[in-house]
C-alpha cells in the first residue's frame, strides 16, 4: 500500500537528499512544499510552491490521506531580518503542526539540531536529550530553532494520537550548505588561540537514512544522532588540508564582525562560541530505539564537505 509523505523544505540540498532516499522506497509517495522550485525532481515527485502559513499549503492536508511529514523548512539565514524569519520559522511550524492536527496525519518528524543545546564552557561531556535547550542565551540567532524544538516538543506530549519525532543531529556535513560545512571548505578558516574543541560530525546521507527509520511505525520521542565519532577541530582541520587563522579571542568579534559586515565572510559572530566550547551529545537512545548506526567511517564523513552538491 502506498503511503504519502509531504516534505517541507525539499527544494533545499537536505530536502532533496531526503527525497532521493525515500524515493528508492516504492512505498512512498512524496509531495513537496517549498516556496523555491526543486531542480531534478523526478516526474513522480509533486511539488506544491507554497507558503508553510497559506491556505494552499492547507489543502494539501485537507484530503485527509497524507500519512507522515517531515518537516524540513527551518530558514537558516544569518543576513535575513530577525522578524522575516521568526514569521517564516515560528509561524509557518504552527500552522503546519495544526494542519497535522486537524487532518489526522499519524506521523511528523521534525529534523531540529543538537545545536539547540548551545556550546557552553560548563557543559557534561555528552549532553542526553533531557538537557535544557540553551543555545538562545549565547546565541541569538538559535533562537528560532530552539522555539521549533519547544514547539515540536509539546505537541508530542499533547498530541498523543500523533507519533511525533524529533531527530538532533550533531554537525551536518556534505554536498549541503549549513554553517558546518560552509566553516569546513573556507580555505584559511579562522580559530581561536588557544582553544581546540572536540566536535561531532555527521554525514547527511546517515541524516537521511535515520529520517527513514524514524518514519517506520512505532517510533515516538527526541533521539540525538551522532556521526562515527568525536575528535579535535584541528585533527579535522588538518585531514582536510585547511591552513586555519589563529585569532585571539578578544580580537575575533571585532575583527570577524566586520568582514562579515563587508560581505567578506560567510561566518557569523555569534558561532565563535561553536569553535570554542564543546557541544557533544550521547546517542545511544537513537541506536537501542531507532536502530540507527552511521554507514560513513570518520574520514568519509569529515571528506563529504568536498562533496559537489
Amino acid at each position: 500500500m502506498t503511503r504519502k509523505v509531504v516534505i517541507t523544505g525539499i527544494s533545499g540540498r537536505l530536502g532533496r537528499i531526503v527525497a532521493r532516499r525515500l524515493h528508492h522506497d516504492l512505498d512512498w509517495q512524496i509531495v513537496g512544499l517549498d516556496r523555491r522550485p526543486m531542480q531534478g525532481r523526478p516526474k513522480d515527485i509533486e511539488l506544491h510552491q507554497v507558503d508553510l502559513r497559506s491556505k494552499k499549503a492547507r489543502d494539501v492536508f485537507r484530503a485527509g490521506d497524507v500519512d507522515a511529514l517531515i518537516h524540513l523548512g527551518v530558514m537558516h539565514d544569518p543576513r535575513a531580518r530577525p522578524a522575516e524569519l521568526y514569521s517564516w520559522n515560528i509561524t509557518g511550524t504552527t500552522k503546519i503542526l495544526e494542519y497535522c492536527q486537524a487532518y489526522n496525519v499519524p506521523k511528523v518528524v521534525l529534523v531540529s539540531s543538537a545545536n539547540v543545546y548551545g556550546p557552553r564552557p560548563d557543559n557534561p561531556q555528552f549532553l542526553t536529550e533531557d538537557a535544557p535547550l540553551l543555545a538562545a542565551q549565547r546565541f541569538p540567532q538559535m533562537r528560532d530553532l530552539v522555539e521549533i524544538d519547544h514547539l515540536v516538543s509539546t505537541f508530542l506530549w499533547r498530541a498523543q494520537g500523533v507519533e511525533t519525532v524529533i531527530l538532533r543531529p550533531v554537525h551536518i556535513v556534505g554536498p549541503v550548505h549549513n554553517a558546518p560545512s560552509n566553516y569546513l571548505r573556507i580555505e584559511r578558516p579562522p580559530i581561536l588561540l588557544g582553544f581546540d574543541p572536540m566536535v561531532q560530525l555527521i554525514h547527511v546521507q546517515d541524516v537521511a537514512e535515520c529520517i527513514a527509520l524514524a518514519l517506520q511505525p512505532g517510533r515516538r520521542g527526541i533521539y540525538n544522532l551522532v556521526g562515527p565519532g568525536e575528535v579535535p577541530l584541528s585533527t579535522v582541520l588538518k585531514e582536510l588540508g585547511r591552513e586555519p587563522v589563529a585569532i585571539p579571542h578578544p580580537f575575533a568579534k571585532p575583527i570577524l564582525g566586520i568582514a562579515f559586515r563587508l560581505g567578506l565572510s560567510s561566518f557569523p559572530v555569534a558561532e565563535l562560541d561553536f569553535i570554542r566550547y564543546v557541544c557533544m551529545v550521547d546517542g545511544r537512545r537513537a541506536t537501542a530505539e531507532l536502530g540507527f548506526r552511521p554507514q560513513f567511517g570518520l574520514r568519509d564523513t569529515i571528506h563529504a564537505v568536498d562533496e559537489l552538491a
